[in-house]
């Protein structure tokens, strides 16, 4: 090992410990190539934005490194020090400090543009999966987890969200043309009407966003032409594109899983709820809907009460507007009649999202068979999985927890992020195989069964069975029962959370910093 490396601030990644290599590429494509599900929110946001992890072939020769931080490095870096609070002069000094400068070297375990692998699922296509980035996200914010999912056969779209959640997101309307910025919006976290209204806005962006990435990947698996921007072979075809033509499972009613972190997470459940309920015939006139797709669109017919979603601290402030509170009162999509109930349904928590009281008791009332019951049990359907990782952190949900240990161990008390995130691929493979989606097997060194002297229990190869069991014997990873203290969830949970931790950055700190 080089000087350089035990030198290093920010640890590089480990290779992904599934058995498929994972290829990306990242993808811009002007929205007016895109049917819209819905009326567009924002005039000006002329592109929709993601990253591409999907399993691929060994190439034939080494790649051009893929970098976490992307291009122009120096303005991500410098818009991450101004979203943690420095100001705009002396954020411009500090991205040119060598100790945050080594970021720039910071490269992802992928591979740029690779050919996708063949999928050997019974049907021949690769199951998908949505995810939607948090505050102070991107689409390479969460790339060890996205990774570590795609090295087990699931190609993974990753949006980059332009509703002024990034600390930055750059428009590029055409192949070389000069980017337009959209930097972070601070809005208080304070539920106001006004602060209500903000947080609106921005869902009405990220909704209208995953219904154009929808459409997007219909196209995509079609073989139909897109100008993506970003491509780095002829951009005024499909480019890169063309490769995913009959290989992606997003044609089959409910098989696109749905997945995001914090305020990501809150939009997952507000996208599943619009599309599920919609048209809302039966909406009070105090109801204003965020998203509102036709019965006709695709994804009207794409989100079921079979579609897989996975929550990562679920922030549920941005869920408890007054102008949505009849959709936050119906129940999830599985628990239709025909549903499968919490099968379908896995929340993972951080301690301090675990230990904030009123954003737990509303997750569960969020989750429940009724959400509009004071006293939440399960009736007739199976209840979800609900679970969190001891010694934990909120950044341990993304790639901060890895990319800098030293800080989640020494401000939060977490340990082992990267065991954390393989905690987190584990359970969220393992619901999605028991939903009928076929994936690869968990790697032995995730489930942690070989012994001593390298020997693997033949029990231990195909399902994980032990990660979604109440005590299955998985050190550090406690279930949680969605029925318990019911009587406090409906006085803390039933309109607001409690105004002293009302957004992320506050469970964080006062859940974590201040035990």
């Amino acid at each position: 090992m080089s000087l350089f490396s035990h030198l290093n601030p920010a640890p590089s990644f480990a290779p992904y410990s599934g058995p498929y290599q994972v290829g990306t590429t990242d993808v811009e494509i002007p929205v007016a190539e895109l049917p819209s599900p819905s009326p567009t929110p924002k005039p000006s946001l002329s592109t929709v934005s993601f990253r591409i992890f999907y399993p691929c072939e060994n190439p034939a020769k080494s790649a051009k490194p893929v970098y976490w931080l992307p291009d122009p490095q120096q303005e991500y870096l410098g818009a991450y020090l101004r979203f943690l609070g420095a100001s705009r002069r002396l954020s411009g000094f500090l991205r040119n400090v060598p100790f945050l400068r080594i970021l720039s070297y910071t490269t992802i375990p992928v591979i740029r543009n690779a050919n996708l692998l063949q999928a050997p699922t019974k049907n021949k296509k690769w199951p998908v999966m949505v995810f939607s980035h948090g505050l102070g996200g991107t689409k390479n914010a969460y790339s060890h987890l996205l990774g570590s999912l795609s090295s087990h056969g699931v190609v993974v779209i990753a949006p980059d969200h332009r509703d002024g959640s990034a600390p930055l997101s750059l428009i590029r309307e055409a192949p070389g043309s000069t980017p337009r910025h959209i930097e972070y919006k601070s809005i208080s976290h304070r539920q106001t009407p006004e602060v209500e209204e903000a947080r609106d806005d921005q869902l009405k962006v990220r909704l209208w966003e995953l219904g154009l990435i929808h459409e997007a990947l219909l196209k995509m698996d079609r073989g139909e032409p897109l100008l993506n921007t970003l491509a780095e072979k002829s951009p005024e075809t499909m480019g890169d594109l063309a490769m995913f033509k009959s290989t992606l499972d997003v044609h089959t009613p409910g098989r696109i899983s749905w997945s995001g972190h914090s305020f990501g997470a809150a939009t997952v459940v507000q996208l599943v709820k619009s599309v599920f309920y919609a048209p809302s015939k039966h909406a009070p006139s105090s109801y204003r809907p965020l998203f509102e797709p036709s019965t006709s669109s695709q994804i009207a017919h794409q989100i079921t009460p079979h579609s897989p979603i996975s929550l990562l601290d679920l922030w549920c402030m941005p869920l408890l507007s007054k102008s949505t509170r009849w959709l936050n009162m119906l129940p999830l999509p599985c628990y239709a009649p025909n549903g499968p109930g919490g099968r379908a349904v896995i929340a993972i928590l951080s301690d301090a999202f675990f230990k904030w009281s009123s954003n737990l008791n509303q997750l569960k009332r969020t989750i429940s068979e009724d959400p509009s019951l004071d006293h939440l049990l399960v009736k007739s359907h199976t209840a979800p999985y609900v679970f969190y990782p001891v010694s934990s952190a909120h950044l341990s949900q993304s790639d901060f927890g890895i990319l800098f240990p030293w800080l989640t161990r020494k401000a939060f008390k977490a340990e082992d992020p990267a065991r954390t995130l393989r905690l987190n691929t584990r359970a969220i493979l393992e619901v999605l195989r028991r939903n009928g989606i076929e994936v690869a097997d968990t790697s032995v060194i995730d489930m942690e069964e070989a012994t001593s002297d390298g020997h693997v229990p033949v029990a231990s190869i195909g399902q994980d069975e032990k990660i979604l069991k109440r005590d299955g014997g998985v050190a550090g990873w406690v279930a949680l029962n969605i029925g318990d203290d019911s009587g406090s969830i409906a006085k803390e949970a039933a309109n607001e959370l409690t105004p002293q931790t009302a957004d992320p950055m506050e469970a964080v700190v006062q859940g974590e910093v201040s035990r």
